[in-house]
């Protein structure tokens, strides 16, 4: 089986659905962007503040290479910014399955806004509410022409509550079913 690369623009559900979607399957589950910090033994903010975006986006490709090698039965979130990098997306496709998750730009505004996820995401945390969204609309349509080579397009609008998220996980699973991108059917 091949892995599954959940691509799409931070605040989309890439890891909250992505966990969900791999116990469904029963498969193993990687963040890129966690898998990259145990790897260096820093975060994510600290490679960049230290090391700039340059030797971060070395890593990424390293980490997605590492990622690919471990085989299929692996569903990876992968870094927003991961499909924009020379080569990625063009690795992810011949490899794996790629599935762009896309959710309103209003959706995703409204879940990076919260206080949890600004803390998380330093870019964000001295924006206003009106900056995120505007933020948000620059960047899809920016990063648009590197999510359009994705395999597959899925809604990931619903993923506020345990039973939204657990529902859009199985609606998932089925449709990589459903397209054959699932070797065996699986208890959905």
């Amino acid at each position: 089986m091949k892995p599954i690369f959940l691509i799409g623009y931070m605040g989309c559900g890439k890891t909250t659905l992505g966990k969900p979607l791999a116990n469904l399957l029963g498969w193993r589950f990687v963040d890129l962007d966690i898998y990259i910090e145990q790897q260096c033994g820093m975060t994510a903010k600290q490679v960049f503040t230290t090391h700039g975006e340059a030797h971060f986006r070395k890593l990424e490709r390293e980490a997605l290479e590492q990622v690919v090698a471990m085989g299929g039965n692996t569903i990876v979130a992968c870094g927003g910014g991961t499909p924009l990098q020379p080569g990625n997306m063009e690795l992810m496709n011949r490899v794996g399955i790629t599935v762009w998750l896309q959710t309103s730009v209003e959706r995703i505004a409204s879940r990076l806004v919260l206080p949890d996820q600004r803390s998380k995401r330093p870019l964000l945390s001295h924006m206003s509410d009106e900056q995120i969204k505007q933020s948000v609309i620059d960047g899809i349509e920016a990063r648009s022409p590197f999510y359009e080579q994705a395999q597959l397009r899925f809604d990931s609008t619903h993923l506020e509550s345990e039973d939204q998220i657990a529902a859009t996980a199985r609606q998932l699973a089925q449709l990589l079913t459903l397209k054959s991108y699932l070797t065996s059917p699986h208890p959905l």
